[in-house]
């Protein structure tokens, strides 16, 4: 089965702070799409965050690249594992030998569609969602001390919500020397909607608005992307928010168009403010997958 879709992102500093301290990308070819949150209240927030989509886009692609060329296995959740990893004891070196950079972390979630499969990777409290069939799922677990108490039972979803610590992040590029990031693969169907997003999102925005809204926008990816970010700077706007909206769709091999990715960044880019969207018709097939990349299968749960 061959896979295409529409992307959008979009990422804003919101209505209190003066810095945008998320990022994201994208490498529509590879279909893979990156966000980060440069954790408030640390010095440099929004170099970490830059550091990491910059490198772990373009150290993943690399990655991919090399194994088609050599037909070498592509171990997909150690290589997703591994750049993060790496990217943490680079982010944690750069904070200790510069008083510039000092306790700078970032959150980062990690999407990558390959055949008919999607690899998602995180760590921290920005979030994966997937729209299916009508019903808005959260695919990631936070990495939070709400989280914690969430599943100790502790409290409930709502006392979750107005914790005073309820933004305290317990894994984060950069935090400290080691991090073990959550890498996890899930089937992809068609009509499939992922959305990736900062907590600039969430803190704002309930997930029963969340999925409202992104069933009254489909199949429109940017409409999406743009209300998204809108809502929750009406709702105050208190964090940046950042989104890439990603709608699957199959398509038939033999009439696939070819590779197609084009980019329109919003002329406020300077304020902090990106936009882009774009449509990739059969980016990655799964064929291509099998038999030119050898993945190697996760290990059985014992």
């Amino acid at each position: 089965m061959s896979y295409a879709f529409d992307f959008a992102l979009k990422t804003h500093p919101g209505q209190v702070r003066p810095l945008n301290e998320d990022a994201v990308a994208a490498d529509p070819d590879a279909g893979l799409f990156i966000l980060a949150d440069g954790l408030g209240g640390y010095n440099a927030g929004e170099i970490a965050s830059t550091m990491a989509v910059s490198a772990l886009i373009t150290n993943l692609t690399a990655t991919l690249d090399h194994c088609r060329r050599t037909g070498d296995v592509f171990d997909l959740p150690n290589v997703l594992a591994s750049a993060l990893i790496e990217m943490n004891g680079d982010i944690f070196r750069a904070a200790l030998n510069s008083a510039a950079f000092e306790g700078m972390a970032t959150t980062v979630v990690v999407a990558w569609l390959l055949g008919a499969q999607l690899w998602v990777a995180h760590a921290g409290d920005s979030r994966l969602y997937r729209h299916r069939g009508g019903k808005l799922e959260q695919i990631t677990r936070d990495h939070s001390f709400s989280q914690e108490l969430l599943d100790a039972g502790m409290v409930t979803e709502e006392e979750a919500r107005l914790l005073p610590a309820k933004n305290l992040v317990t894994r984060a590029l950069g935090a400290a020397a080691d991090v073990e990031p959550e890498v996890h693969d899930y089937d992809v169907q068609d009509g499939d909607l992922l959305l990736l997003c900062s907590d600039g999102l969430t803190e704002m925005v309930t997930e029963y608005e969340i999925g409202g809204l992104i069933a009254a926008c489909l199949p429109d990816v940017a409409d999406t992307a743009r209300r998204l970010v809108d809502m929750a700077n009406e709702a105050g706007g208190r964090d940046n928010v950042s989104v890439i909206v990603v709608r699957v769709m199959a398509v038939d091999e033999q009439h696939a168009a070819p590779v197609i990715a084009e980019s329109v960044i919003d002329a406020n880019e300077q304020n902090g403010i990106t936009e882009a969207t774009g449509k990739v018709p059969d980016a990655i097939t799964e064929p291509e997958v099998n038999t030119v990349l050898e993945v190697a299968e996760p290990p059985a749960d014992e």
